[in-house]
């Protein structure tokens, strides 16, 4: 990928490619700006601090943490603290939204209760389109009750309709071995093997091969650990999420006109599936060595 050289905007660092733009700043701050020009984002995809109170390094080669390389520090004080960081941010988002864009915004038990309800007064309530619970499948470590073993990803919508590619293959899973082999004994004339209900008078018809609707729980895109250098994907960079996670998200809630942010983006995982699935996107962040991992993967010239 080729870049253009980099420009100040509100003494913010931003290059640029043949598809998107990468800027290091406060979304709150950049975003406003950048938005004049590239308003209306079908998707937007935010992964915020999950108010861990722990300080994130960036990890080397093998895994060894890199000198002088934090990454940020996920520490706010407080659950207020935390919402009254995001909640602005949010607002910024909305404004450089589609009317027919979606939000997905990624958290964990920590403050996802606290933050619907702040979503809801950003979006309405009418806004919210349903949750996703996502399974990393890191196992359990908690001795004294029940783990935590997933993370859930709030949607909302800025207008009234939106874009969901619900035949997406991305969208589908297997259909059962009992229910293939109990309700899919007929055929089309193409010799697809073929079901059809008719309920309320409407007769719905399902394909053997297309597989189900998947439902809002995700187990099938395991997480790659960002410490250890297990992954070709791995960038060292902590809490970075898989490529298969954001695939579908992108493939899910975009086509291929479609503008796609992440005003957070952290390694960039977000920005490289949608460079690879030709969309074009917009990413933003605060760290300097958020934004240097993500030049670097997504193969941006050095300012």
């Amino acid at each position: 990928m080729s870049a253009a050289r980099g420009r100040a905007v509100a003494s913010n660092v931003v290059l640029r490619s043949r598809r998107g733009l990468l800027a290091h700043g406060d979304c709150l701050t950049v975003l406003p700006e950048l938005a004049k020009k590239d308003r209306g984002f079908d998707l937007v995809y935010v992964d915020p601090p999950f108010n861990t109170r722990v300080h994130h390094g960036v990890r080397g080669e093998r895994g060894a943490r890199a000198k002088g390389a934090r990454a940020y520090a996920d520490n706010f004080g407080g659950v207020d603290a935390f919402l009254s960081m995001l909640g602005p941010r949010l607002l910024a988002v909305r404004e450089a939204m589609s009317e027919r864009g979606t939000l997905f915004l990624h958290l964990d038990h920590r403050t996802v209760h606290e933050a619907k309800l702040l979503c809801d007064e950003v979006f309405g309530a009418g806004g919210f389109r349903g949750e996703i619970i996502w399974v990393p499948g890191n196992g359990s470590r908690k001795r004294s009750g029940p783990s935590v073993t997933h993370q859930t990803l709030l949607v909302y919508a800025k207008g009234k309709t939106t874009i969901w590619n619900a035949r997406d293959p991305a969208l589908r899973e297997p259909f059962a071995a009992t229910s293939l082999r109990m309700h899919f004994s007929k055929k089309d004339g193409s010799g697809r093997k073929v079901r059809e209900r008719r309920i309320a008078g409407k007769t719905y018809r399902y394909y053997a091969d297309e597989g189900r609707a998947l439902g809002s729980v995700w187990t099938d895109c395991p997480a790659m650990s960002a410490n250890t250098p297990l992954a070709a994907e791995t960038t060292g960079y902590p809490t970075q999420k898989p490529e298969s996670l954001l695939e579908r998200i992108v493939r899910a809630a975009s086509v291929a006109e479609s503008r796609v942010l992440d005003p957070m983006c952290g390694s960039g995982t977000t920005l490289a599936v949608a460079d690879r699935l030709g969309r074009r996107w917009v990413g933003i962040d605060q760290s300097a060595a958020a934004f240097e991992v993500a030049r670097s993967r997504l193969g941006l010239r050095a300012p």
